[in-house]
């Protein structure tokens, strides 16, 4: 007997299932698989989602199973080149540190032409439970059986669970079934987390491969070590969106015992399926990787799920970075055992000792400069390059501290280095920075990878820099003068559609790196000129460059990094857009810039790992053994991720700039995922930090080896540290804590200087204050800011701990006293000031 469709539907409705000669179906509330017996096999005839009252079908449902197999390993070389959109072969001969990544990233596995593909629809297809179906097909090399599932707990989900045995020897990859394909006229995103996203297909494929400037249009297979959140997923213009989300503890494990583990490869991830038509696919195991490998009558199963979301690409992300990879209960693990306010003083320390902090005095041009050493990869340097980081850290530490080692010994030196770091003479760069590095031996300044002159970095290291020295010191005129001649360079070299080139050639003044566009936030410059120097016309600069910047990033999904070191791949400059715009919004009050500052946070969400599931697993971490929680990437965020960042073999960053950012986001949008990502970067580091020094390793791989060759990150470390904490008090304190925000730092991303003015605290105004000597606290998850006026001292108490903390608290030669704070709770307390 032939059922009609709403018959078969009625079924069930009732049932949970429904079975003909013909029909085998899935269906509950939320979601309805309908597939139908045809001469190529069981084919799905329909995928819907419950959109309010409403069925809404993915248009091209199918059904359709791929393995991959190969007789053989299949080569790890790269058997094509590819080209930029001006014709240069990528990534360039100069890019030595982007080579191996590219080369892996273009052999025939991770293009996905390795291996023979048998694609087939199964023949045997049963009802196997109430609300479960099973599929079974023979092939040349293998048998694979399927079984699927609706989640119980969580109705949107469909459980896959997919077994292969083999026939024959050799390796396999099975490939998720493709339960439907989207056409491009339907699109309206495609992610893979951590890769790239965008609303288009991009037709060169180093743009969208590279860069993430829109969608590649092969089907390529992107590794777990850079995929953020383990869930391709696609949404389409009838409001749905379609992911695929591997099982938890299916991915590579980044320190799975006693060593690194960051490159194993054990799923490919893809928005595509073999045949390149838009489908999010998982591939497990990947071909050629140890766990293909199988003899004849060996078997392999993984499990995953589908996920079919009323709502867009960011709604579906949430469900699996919480409901499937317990985001939450990973954050409730973290305890400190050195408070973040102790950090800060002990860095203060560490950075006032020029043996420790690795500063150097230097003459120039008849001026003593100061800049610490750096030690990373510069063209040209004979480990004599000098670097300063963020200025405005610099100038609140010692305001806050009234520290003379730091008013006299460090901020004149490094006032005039940057003085002498920008170029005055009349000509094409004046008002720029020379480079970002100062070479001692040789007497110059040099930029990090070649002799380039970038738009955004005369926004950083002119603009930033000074902007931020001028919030403390307003009346200096020579920074004015300087700061002047910055904007009007930034001014001149603005085009007429509101956009900057990305680089100059020193030497020919020519633009150069014309394949790719400066999606960055260089606009910024503007607002640091308007704030400081009140000319109306930088405003409308800024307002131009940001409008740009909407319709050719935020809208698209693509952004550009800053680290010339990295040719440029996408880094935390994303974040950093997002607080440009909430500046600007500040600004003017136009809504479109607050529109923008949230949609790109939300995209930096995607630069933050939330995998594995952290866990009590006790590991050995050279030669100590820590919880595996203490040494989890969930939470933090990239340098750069992508195909050929530095997270593809080092792993994330301890620098976790964008978490004031996230708190600020938190406080305007309630979506959790800000507030939880900020708390996870920031809680419970300690096994990224140097006992000794109280400074945090850049790269989690170098895990607490310190500065390293980066001292002057520790600034950078004071500057985000401090920001978040204030953001935590005005958060919680429902503003009655807040202290006015200055400028972000230069490239690291979005934290902002303090301390340049009083802020208000329950309704007095006080200026931040830093005394190490003058509280104590017993309870190391509970961190405090000190603030003070004219008769008051006020101990702003914050609980990092998403438990509740029992602490006593001294303050002075009162007497200790015992508290109780909630989970990420506020106390103020409010002391005579005596001594201030």
């Amino acid at each position: 007997m032939k059922y009609s469709l709403s018959v078969v539907l009625g079924l069930i409705s009732l049932t949970g299932f429904a079975q003909t000669a013909k029909q085998l179906s899935l269906s509950n509330g939320k979601v309805q698989l309908v597939w139908e017996s045809t001469a190529a096999g069981w084919r799905l005839q329909k995928v819907a989602a419950q959109k309010g009252k409403q069925w809404q079908t993915f248009a091209q449902a199918s059904g359709e199973n791929t393995v991959l197999y190969a007789a053989e390993k299949p080569s790890e070389l790269p058997q094509q080149t590819f080209k930029t959109i001006t014709g240069e072969e990528f990534p360039g001969e100069h890019y030595h540190y982007q080579t191996k990544q590219w080369a892996e990233s273009t052999n025939p596995v991770s293009l996905n032409t390795a291996g023979q593909a048998t694609h087939f629809f199964p023949k045997e297809g049963k009802q196997a439970g109430k609300n479960s179906l099973t599929f079974r097909q023979e092939t040349e090399t293998a048998t694979v059986s399927t079984e699927w599932s609706l989640d119980p707990k969580f109705p949107q989900d469909i459980v896959v669970k997919q077994t292969l045995v083999a026939k024959k020897g050799g390796y396999f990859s099975l490939a998720s079934p493709s339960i439907a394909t989207v056409a491009e006229p339907n699109l309206a995103w495609a992610t893979v987390p951590g890769y790239f996203q965008g609303n288009a297909m991009q037709p060169n494929f180093v743009l969208a491969y590279a860069y993430g400037h829109g969608i590649p249009s092969l089907p390529v297979v992107y590794r777990e070590r850079c995929a953020s959140t383990l869930s391709p997923m696609i949404s389409t213009k009838n409001g749905l969106t379609l992911s695929v989300i591997p099982e938890p503890g299916l991915a590579r494990d980044p320190w799975a015992n006693d060593k690194i583990t960051q490159i194993d490869w054990n799923i490919g991830l893809s928005h595509m399926n073999r045949k390149a038509q838009l489908s999010p696919t998982l591939y497990f195991p990947v071909l050629g990787e140890p766990k293909s490998s199988l003899k004849p009558g060996e078997s392999i199963s993984y499990t995953f799920r589908y996920s079919l979301t009323n709502g867009d690409w960011f709604k579906a992300l949430n469900h699996t970075v919480y409901d499937i990879y317990q985001f939450k209960e990973s954050l409730a693990l973290r305890q400190s055992k050195q408070s973040l306010t102790d950090r800060i003083q002990k860095m203060h320390h560490y950075l006032t000792d020029p043996k420790t902090s690795l500063w150097n005095v230097e003459e120039f041009e008849g001026k003593k400069i100061g800049a610490q050493s750096y030690l990373g990869g510069v063209v040209g340097s004979n480990k004599d390059a000098m670097k300063n980081s963020d200025y405005g850290a610099m100038w609140m530490l010692a305001t806050a501290t009234g520290d003379s080692l730091l008013t006299k010994n460090v901020l004149p030196y490094a006032e005039n280095f940057k003085l002498v770091q920008q170029e005055t003479n009349n000509g094409f760069f004046k008002g720029a920075v020379e480079g970002q590095y100062y070479l001692a031996k040789s007497k110059k300044f040099v930029e990090e990878w070649g002799a380039v002159v970038e738009p955004i970095a005369l926004t950083y290291y002119t603009l930033l820099d000074i902007g931020n020295m001028l919030l403390f010191e307003p009346e200096d005129q020579e920074l004015k003068e300087r700061l002047r001649f910055g904007a009007e360079r930034l001014l001149t070299w603005q085009k007429p559609d509101g956009s900057w080139a990305v680089a100059y050639d020193k030497k020919t003044e020519q633009e150069i790196f014309k394949d790719v566009q400066d999606v960055r936030p260089t606009f910024y410059g503007m607002i640091v000129a308007h704030r400081i120097l009140k000319d109306p016309k930088y405003l409308a600069a800024a307002r131009k460059g940001a409008d740009w910047l909407i319709k050719n990033a935020v809208e698209t999904g693509s952004f550009l990094g800053v680290c010339g070191d990295a040719r440029y791949a996408p880094d935390f400059a994303t974040g950093q857009s997002a607080q440009a715009f909430l500046d600007l919004y500040d600004l003017t009050k136009d809504e479109r810039y607050k529109a923008a500052a949230i949609t790109s946070a939300k995209l930096y969400t995607t630069s933050i790992y939330t995998h594995p599931i952290a866990s009590h697993k006790l590991k050995t971490v050279n030669g100590t053994q820590k919880e595996d929680w203490e040494i989890s990437q969930a939470g933090l965020s990239f340098e750069h991720g992508g195909i050929f960042g530095s997270a593809t073999r080092l792993g994330p960053i301890q620098l976790a700039s964008h978490a004031g950012m996230f708190i600020r986001m938190y406080g305007l949008t309630k979506e959790p995922i800000f507030a939880d990502m900020a708390r996870a970067a920031a809680i419970g580091r300690d096994a990224f930090v140097d006992p000794k020094t109280s400074v945090a390793s850049y790269y989690w791989q170098a895990m607490n080896r310190g500065a390293g060759p980066y001292p002057h990150h520790a600034w950078w470390q004071v500057g985000w540290l401090t920001d978040y904490l204030l953001a935590e008090a005005e958060l919680r304190s429902e503003g009655k804590v807040v202290f006015p925000r200055g400028f972000v730092t230069p490239k690291v991303g979005p934290h902002q200087t303090y301390g340049f003015a009083p802020g208000m605290v329950n309704g007095e105004k006080a200026s931040l204050l830093i005394d190490e000597k003058l509280v104590k606290i017993n309870n190391a998850s509970v961190d405090y800011i000190l603030a003070k006026s004219e008769n008051k001292v006020f101990v702003i108490l914050l609980n990092n701990s998403a438990q509740p903390s029992d602490f006593q608290f001294t303050a002075g030669s009162q007497k200790t006293v015992s508290k109780k704070l909630p989970p990420f709770g506020l106390e103020v307390v409010t002391l005579e000031n005596k001594k201030y």
